[in-house]
């Protein structure tokens, strides 16, 4: 009986040491299958998730070509005058209506009182807190200025003059920086009359840089007022 006993009480041990083995591994794959989850992927299986270098990407912004941006919902500058008056402006303050520099030219397009008055301001206080006014005064003496060098665009424009396409923005843009006589000294001299701001910007630098935009729109004015 004893003995009968001690083979069933062995036997049952047995059981549940299987049992709690069975258990164990039943844990161990569980937590196997999850952590493969967390697995990263392998490159070399997915190859088509990577872009070919010599392979030509359809996506990179900024573009000229305004079909580019048919599915964007952002504005399309490219070569028209509203390109040319923020790259100008962004080159003058980087956009800022406020800004006044050392010199104490003044607000998005860096205007001087002297240029301001020819054009019909003479209050610098309203003119700095109304970028509405600034605008309008970058239009009125685009207007000034292609009037005065009226002459040179018709003369110059298409030219190569000292490795610099002249163009019309680009002569406008020059003037807004230099002036018109300074202009005109640049291309009468075919470049060789160097003419640069306080802070060392060639009137160059400023054709080339702003040449090929479309600013047909501006109309030549002899004297314009800005009201």
């Amino acid at each position: 009986m004893d003995r009968q006993y001690q083979d069933g009480d062995s036997a049952w041990k047995i059981y549940f040491m299987i049992k709690r083995g069975l258990f164990y591994i039943g844990i161990a794959l569980i937590v196997g299958f999850v952590s493969m989850a967390f697995k990263p992927l392998s490159s070399e299986e997915y190859q088509w998730f990577y872009v070919d270098k010599n392979e030509e990407i359809l996506y990179e912004f900024p573009s000229k070509k305004s079909t580019d941006y048919i599915s964007l919902n952002i504005p399309f500058t490219g070569n028209f005058f509203i390109g040319f008056k923020e790259a100008l402006g962004f080159k003058e303050s980087q956009g800022k209506y406020h800004k006044v520099n050392s010199l104490g030219y003044m607000g998005k397009y860096q205007f001087g009182a002297t240029t301001l008055a020819t054009i019909g301001i003479k209050d610098s206080a309203r003119f700095i807190s109304s970028p509405k006014l600034q605008e309008k005064a970058f239009v009125a003496l685009l207007s000034k200025n292609k009037w005065e060098l009226r002459d040179e665009i018709e003369m110059y424009e298409g030219k190569m003059i000292d490795g610099v396409q002249i163009t019309e923005s680009g002569i406008l843009a020059a003037a807004h920086l230099g002036g018109v006589g300074s202009v005109k000294k640049f291309l009468k001299t075919n470049g060789k009359k160097k003419c640069k701001d306080a802070y060392g910007t060639s009137i160059k630098s400023y054709m080339k840089q702003f040449g090929g935009y479309e600013i047909a729109s501006i109309v030549p004015d002899k004297n314009p007022i800005v009201k």
